[in-house]
């Protein structure tokens, strides 16, 4: 880690920063969301708040922006000019299961850094699950900008930890998922090589997510960092400073009315949130693995915001084109559907196998069959998975959905065709089937009533079935009727 506090030439530095201007009063919330849909944000800061946000001399000023608020931790105590700590009870949000508790036994500053600390305690006979939530809200809000954090994550089956960010005012377009949120990192506690950046949006709730995979090192063993570049018509995900994601696609919206001027709800003031989640739907809970010692805790090492001296907000919508994908010679919708390809089951491209939340097994193509084979169910139906997306999903078009499948033993399974850029909504709902030891055809009829979507996700449910054996499947096929 590098040295922390080296103040040097900090006189000559408050000077510069005197004369400099800023688009967010540091200290202060910023401004509410402009009633004009076009607005050009330019504001110029104090000479107080101006020293409040002088430098040490090793922070690094992006080229185009000034520094507008940095928290390097160096003090002996969480600042609470700067932030607030959070009480939320159990499963609050995402069935998960820690309180979130205002006290420093979890959230608190040692040795240069922000520690957000998961616990595991016994009261009365139950196991209790708390842990530490802090914001920037009304304190350090900002509009538009770069957002970053070092941060050195937990690792350790149902941990999340988040670096993430929602409106000052959440009621100013209506609450969640119209809002808004910018997710800039989340890293599953058992699965620390991969790291999301998401945008959630809309009504119905849609969202637009990348993912930043390291090559070498791990997300829990050493610090990387993580940021945002806000713009009126952009938002840019970067980790270590690589771009992985980008989206200028959204909206903000109540059921039965029009949308809200674009760029809503992405032109309001935003406050930063750090917090590490225990259980909930998305990492699972805890099992015998999980260890709440110094590798539960998030270690934050800085959070910085900058800002340009200026930003253009008349920015129009781009037209969405839907890239709707091309069927094969035999018109059906799916690619490899006779697994006569033995692709690689990790990347994007067509076939992929998936394991979440306590979910073990491996799956290989071979004989014109894919063969999944399930050591542990794991916990969610998800929990093993093969999938296929890009599906061609048209309003008011109907489809035939067929498959031929098998088992070893005896079990079930679950198909389905979901929208994973919607909600996950169900264009055909996860349905039973029963498999035998003999090839068997399943046929269903599929009719899109939907919005059009051109990322339909084909889906082959395995988790949480009651029964761990192996299944075989061939000659996938989704053809419009």
């Amino acid at each position: 880690m590098r040295n922390k506090g080296l103040w040097a030439g900090i006189m000559l530095l408050a000077m510069t920063l005197t004369a400099c201007s800023a688009s967010v009063d540091t200290g202060k919330a910023a401004d509410a969301p402009a009633d004009a849909e076009n607005e050009t944000v330019e504001e110029t800061p104090s000479d107080e708040e101006a020293q409040e946000t002088q430098e040490p001399v090793d922070i690094e000023i992006p080229e185009g922006y000034q520094l507008v608020f940095a928290d390097e931790f160096d003090g002996d105590s969480l600042s609470e000019d700067d932030w607030n700590y959070e009480t939320h009870e159990k499963g609050w949000v995402n069935h998960e299961l820690q309180e979130y508790v205002p006290s420093t036994d979890y959230a608190y500053v040692k040795d240069g850094e922000l520690v957000i600390r998961p616990v595991k305690e016994e009261e009365d006979g139950k196991v209790i699950y708390r842990s530490g939530r802090v914001n920037t809200q009304n304190k350090h809000d900002i509009k538009y900008g770069r957002i970053e954090a070092k941060i050195k994550v937990p690792k350790g089956k149902g941990f999340l930890p988040a670096f993430w960010m929602m409106p000052q005012d959440e009621s100013f377009y209506g609450q969640w998922p119209k809002c808004g949120e910018i997710d800039i990192m989340e890293v599953l506690g058992d699965s620390t090589k991969v790291n999301y950046g998401t945008l959630h949006y809309g009504e119905p709730h849609k969202q637009s997510q990348g993912t930043y995979a390291l090559t070498d090192g791990d997300f829990a063993e050493e610090y990387h960092v993580f940021a945002i570049e806000w713009e009126p018509g952009e938002i840019r995900w970067y980790c270590d400073g690589e771009q992985y994601h980008a989206e200028n696609d959204w909206f903000s919206a109540v059921n039965g009315e029009d949308e809200k001027p674009y760029p809503a709800p992405f032109n309001q003031p935003f406050h930063v949130i750090l917090n590490v989640a225990v259980g909930g739907d998305w990492p699972g809970d805890p099992d015998e693995t999980t260890v709440f010692d110094d590798r539960a805790c998030m270690y934050v090492d800085y959070v910085r915001m900058f800002q340009k001296d200026s930003y253009d907000e008349n920015v129009e919508k781009p037209v969405k084109q839907l890239d709707l994908r091309e069927p094969d010679e035999n018109g059906n919708f799916v690619y490899n559907s006779d697994f006569a390809d033995k692709e690689d089951l990790t990347d994007d491209e067509n076939w992929k196998f998936l394991l979440f939340n306590g979910g073990e097994g491996s799956a290989e193509i071979g004989d014109h069959e894919i063969i999944i084979t399930s050591e542990k169910e794991g916990t969610e139906e998800y929990s093993v998975q093969l999938v296929q997306p890009k599906m061609p999903m048209e309003q008011g078009c109907s489809y035939e959905f067929s498959f031929e499948a098998k088992a070893d033993e005896p079990r079930t399974i679950k198909p389905a065709i979901t929208a994973p850029d919607v909600d996950w909504i169900r264009y055909f709902p996860d349905t039973p089937v029963d498999l035998t030891t003999e090839w068997q055809t399943f046929t269903f009829d599929v009719d899109m009533k939907d919005n059009t979507d051109d990322n339909g996700r084909v889906e082959f449910n395995m988790g949480k079935q009651g029964s761990t054996a192996t299944v075989h499947i061939r000659n996938v096929k989704l053809i419009k009727k």
